[in-house]
């Protein structure tokens, strides 16, 4: 190693690699480094990636870029991550968020392109190993902060109230200053509401969301009726458990459910 070493000068002007002066003038520390990383280092032959390699990574192989159908595999399975190691997890989660960002930018492509995205599955593939691998982190976390100190993982909050009379889940978080003694908080977090024109939002957010489940109903309905006026000997049962929210029976003798054949019920 010590023979190797001593010929890294030579080496370094047949390779036009910069000295250790050089270097040195550059600011780089080395004197932390062990000798075996500098002469590797020295003697690396490979270019660094340039910018228009560093930018194809956001784009899929060139041989797809022709193809209308690209095989792919499933999304990763919550037992299949739960067994590998938190290294393994942190390799494998920038390995999706680029494959992430390839195919978003691949679809922003073909969208300007006016072309057809293939297999644009394999966005919500991605996404749902992405939300599995979170899920296994979070029970790891919750393992360890419960058995380490008896507390869980993530930050306590509770369900709030905002100015506009919308629920929504609320974080604690640690402060210097008490809540009471806390002017600038109290002026930035404001929990509840009053005032007549919010109760009036709320009334009319409740009578447009009665309205819709109201449409949905009748929408399902519908869709029922219409199954028997082409197929009027399907099963009732069948369709009850399909549809347990509509009567199946009083759909049938609906007159949306009259076809063209014999079998009509008046």
């Amino acid at each position: 190693m010590s023979a190797l070493c001593r010929r890294i000068p030579s080496l370094v002007n047949q390779l036009r690699i910069p000295t250790f002066a050089a270097l040195k003038q550059q600011k780089v520390i080395l004197s932390s480094l062990p000798t075996r990383v500098l002469c590797v280092t020295l003697f690396s032959t490979k270019p660094p990636p340039s910018i228009n390699d560093k930018l194809m990574e956001f784009f899929d192989d060139p041989k797809n870029w022709e193809k209308d159908n690209i095989k792919t595999g499933r999304s990763w399975k919550l037992d299949e991550l739960r067994i590998k190691s938190n290294e393994d997890l942190h390799k494998l989660w920038y390995v999706l968020l680029k494959e992430r960002n390839m195919l978003l930018t691949m679809e922003r492509e073909c969208q300007t392109e006016y072309r057809v995205f293939p297999n644009p599955e394999r966005i919500d593939k991605v996404e749902e190993s992405m939300e599995n691998l979170e899920t296994v982190v979070r029970e790891r976390n919750r393992a360890y902060f419960e058995l380490e100190t008896t507390e869980p993982a993530e930050r306590p909050g509770k369900l709030e109230m905002n100015q506009i009379g919308m629920r929504y889940f609320y974080k604690h978080s640690e402060h210097l200053i008490p809540k009471v003694m806390n002017r600038k908080w109290r002026e930035k977090v404001v929990h509840g509401y009053e005032g007549n024109a919010v109760k009036k939002f709320l009334r009319l957010k409740a009578e447009k969301l009665r309205d819709r489940e109201i449409w949905k109903t009748h929408s399902r309905r519908r869709y029922v009726s219409r199954i028997f006026s082409e197929y009027p000997d399907a099963d009732v049962k069948s369709l009850q458990e399909a549809f347990p929210d509509v009567d199946v029976e009083a759909a049938r003798k609906h007159i949306d459910a009259r076809g063209n054949h014999d079998k009509n019920l008046d």
